[in-house]
């Protein structure tokens, strides 16, 4: 601005403006206008001129929202389960901040105990999905709107990856017969939600091979073929991913192996036509009993016919 400039509206913070917010969350505007003034969901905080400047926890509820709308509930069930959702605390608010606390100061040591201790009181399940995601949620929202730099979030990233990585090679031997095959979408870089996949999928007893970041269509099907993999999952984030992860799935349709997919990018009912296999939701041990339930009842399918089929006397 040149200088003795007066600056009529200020940003409240580091507050975002509505069309930033539309294209972060994939939602057009006059819906979020909507959400606002029929429901209340959220209550924005505004410049002097009077224009919406969202802050972090309000795009959170307008993230919420949207999920719950995307999973089938009507505008004003889902706003209700926002408001609820706000009325307290998180169960493990407490680990949450604490977390958030020590990511700040670029503390991994703190975060690692502070996941250690998770575990011990909470059990592998609650510490993955009550306390890592939702801090790593807050961070990424932080991130998003410049409440934090990015070392904080490299550094909160890395470190939740390394202590996954541990979980997952330091746990049980697996016990259950079929191989699960995890990717990420051929134009996808994240992986920390699959990797938290793995750690739950391997402590119910599931053996996992984890392929990483943007998986081939090619690649994935030589993968599920080799491994024997009876079931893939594919994790796609951003909707510029969507097509190729799709390309994916089918691709890896003739190895007969049960599909799963999962990811912001398949938030919507309209992003999930038409896609093979089974959507996956945001809740991490919710989706890990669904793939578990899904091939045990997949084996037993499987004896029901190989008993209909066996020759007398077997």
């Amino acid at each position: 601005m040149p200088r003795g400039a007066v600056i009529v509206e200020p940003d409240i913070g580091a507050g975002l403006p509505i069309h930033e917010v539309s294209r972060l969350l994939q939602v057009p505007a006059p819906t979020i206008r909507s959400w606002e003034r029929r429901y209340g969901v959220p209550t924005t905080s505004r410049s002097i001129g009077g224009h919406r400047r969202f802050l972090p926890d309000e795009i959170t509820s307008l993230r919420l929202m949207r999920d719950e709308i995307s999973r089938g509930h009507r505008a004003a069930e889902a706003a209700q389960i926002v408001r609820a959702a706000h009325a307290g605390d998180a169960p493990y608010q407490k680990l949450i901040d604490d977390f958030l606390a020590a990511s700040h100061r670029l503390d991994p040591s703190s975060v690692n105990a502070l996941l250690d201790h998770a575990k011990q009181e909470l059990g592998i399940d609650e510490a993955v999905s009550g306390v890592l995601f939702p801090a790593m949620r807050q961070i990424g929202v932080w991130w998003e709107s410049g409440q934090c730099d990015v070392a904080h979030e490299h550094l909160a990233t890395e470190t939740v990856r390394a202590w996954l990585n541990r979980q997952l090679y330091l746990g049980p031997a697996p016990w259950q017969p079929e191989v699960i095959l995890l990717a990420a979408g051929p134009r996808d870089l994240h992986t920390i939600g699959l990797e938290a996949m793995s750690v739950l999928l391997a402590h119910r007893g599931w053996p996992c091979r984890l392929l990483g970041p943007r998986t081939p269509a090619n690649s994935l099907r030589a993968a599920a073929a080799g491994t024997g993999a009876k079931a893939v999952i594919i994790a796609s984030q951003m909707s510029v991913g969507r097509r190729s992860a799709v390309e994916a799935l089918r691709a890896v349709e003739p190895t007969r192996a049960a599909l799963f997919y999962a990811g912001n990018a398949f938030t919507t009912r309209s992003a999930r036509h038409a896609v093979p296999g089974t959507y996956l939701g945001d809740g991490l041990s919710a989706s890990a009993d669904q793939v578990a339930a899904a091939l045990i009842a997949r084996r037993g399918d499987a004896t029901s016919r190989g008993g209909r089929d066996a020759p007398p006397g077997r």
